[in-house]
């Protein structure tokens, strides 16, 4: 039910929860109510069984521009740091910390704080107009939202400080060619293959996607030594799963598994 909800709409089909930003007259900024409704939905998404993908999108007309500077630029500003860590960073820890795969749906632009949650999210499809913009040095701000972390590990130090001071939109071409997106889509029928894909990722295991994203986030912080022993315990869990023996059941039997996350 959403009801209680007028800047975001949540969505469940066949395994897929897709999150939507409705600020579509201000291209999906975020104000403090958007961060309220976004967050909430990303609990609901988290909490809700009958889900095993996410979707995060901003719909036709933009993924989202980033902050409201109407907001942003209001008095007191010592208060920003408190609002980054306090409204924003629980919603990107969320997404990042989910044992569900969250899928970046980008058309029109994603900026400033808005790339950033486009880059926490696991995966990216773009739409052949979509982009990618650092908004922050051209208003004369830094980096936020792990904006900095996501790129420099994504480009390298020196394409992702060019990235970054000289605020060039990165076209959705680009980013593919870059690996920051995954996929570029045509724009007529985005969500529909959008939905597609994601429907195929939701068919999957749980606990193999689950235990996959853990070990591939924390391999990029982690030592091989220490990579090899989290996938040996790990492996150790998934190999005495149910999904398993009916990964190994449907092949022998010439169909396709039906796995049920245990």
């Amino acid at each position: 039910m959403n009801e209680d909800f007028t800047l975001t709409r949540y969505q469940v089909d066949t395994g897929v929860a897709t999150i939507t930003l409705q600020r579509p007259e201000a291209m999906n900024a975020f104000n403090a109510a958007l961060r309220s409704e976004l967050l909430a939905q990303i609990r609901r998404a988290e909490e809700d069984g009958d889900v095993r993908v996410v979707v995060l999108t901003g719909g036709a007309k933009a993924f989202s521009v980033g902050a409201d500077l109407k907001e942003s630029y209001n008095p007191p500003h010592e208060q920003v740091e408190g609002l980054i860590l306090e409204e924003y960073k629980p919603m990107l820890d969320a997404i990042a910390g989910s044992s569900k795969p969250y899928v970046a749906a980008v058309q029109g632009p994603a900026a400033g704080i808005g790339m950033s949650f486009a880059l926490t999210c696991d995966l990216m499809l773009m739409a052949e107009e979509a982009y990618l913009y650092a908004a922050f040095v051209p208003i004369g701000l830094v980096p936020d939202g792990g904006a900095t972390w996501h790129l420099v590990r994504a480009l390298g130090y020196k394409r992702a400080y060019q990235a970054l001071i000289e605020g060039r939109k990165i076209p959705a071409a680009e980013c593919l060619a870059l690996g920051l997106a995954n996929q570029v889509i045509k724009s007529e029928g985005f969500a529909a293959a959008v939905l597609a894909y994601a429907k195929g990722l939701a068919e999957r295991a749980p606990l193999a996607l689950r235990y996959s994203k853990q070990l591939a986030r924390s391999a990029m912080c982690a030592t091989l030594d220490a990579c090899i022993r989290d996938e040996a315990a790990l492996q150790n869990i998934t190999i005495a799963s149910r999904d398993a023996r009916e990964a190994v059941q449907a092949f022998f039997q010439k169909r396709a598994p039906v796995f049920e996350g245990r």
